[in-house]
């Protein structure tokens, strides 16, 4: 599969796919929509705070950078998928602005601030997802202003405890959701 940054400073340049068959990086297409579903409520990627959870070649937040984002934590457990994450940072000149945690996201300590933007493609079927963000919202990564994005397989219900699905979109075998905390009524 060939991947590339969709939009912004680096758009179009090409990024290393990890090898194996254990991740399952997210389409163009995918992420173009994502984006844009992202972009039509957050107006700007300006300066924002992002993490890339399961991040396989960290497509998710280099596109977020690529748009414009501050910073981005990409968190992977899986060794050639972390090597196709560093070579794509490093390919980009985009080190200053990555933090690359190897390692369950599930061993990630408390934030020292909530992000701006937290995107999540977990394995299919898995549940992987719902259990990371119950426990990052638990630890502070999660708070009022963070857009959470949950990519799932186009058939599975992507539901979480604590938070809002503000939208859901269908393409090609994945679903995205866009989840938010409700807001606490007046």
């Amino acid at each position: 599969m060939s991947l590339r940054i969709v939009s912004g400073q680096w758009r179009g340049r090409k990024l290393q796919a990890p090898a194996g068959d254990t991740t399952r990086p997210t389409a163009d297409r995918t992420r173009e929509t994502l984006f844009s579903m992202l972009a039509s409520r957050l107006g700007s990627f300006e300066g924002l705070a992002v993490a890339d959870l399961f991040a396989g070649s960290g497509a998710l937040g280099l596109e977020a950078l690529s748009r414009g984002a501050a910073s981005c934590v990409f968190v992977e457990q899986d060794p050639p998928a972390i090597r196709a994450l560093r070579a794509n940072i490093a390919n980009l000149h985009a080190q200053s602005q990555s933090d690359v945690r190897a390692g369950s996201v599930l061993t990630l300590g408390p934030a020292k601030a909530p992000l701006d933007l937290v995107l999540l493609d977990p394995p299919y079927h898995s549940g992987a997802g719902a259990v990371a963000l119950d426990k990052l919202k638990r630890l502070g990564w999660i708070g009022s202003g963070t857009w959470i994005s949950l990519e799932t397989a186009a058939d599975e219900e992507a539901r979480v405890r604590g938070l809002e699905a503000e939208t859901d979109r269908k393409v090609g075998k994945a679903r995205l959701t866009l989840f938010r905390i409700p807001a606490s009524p007046e």
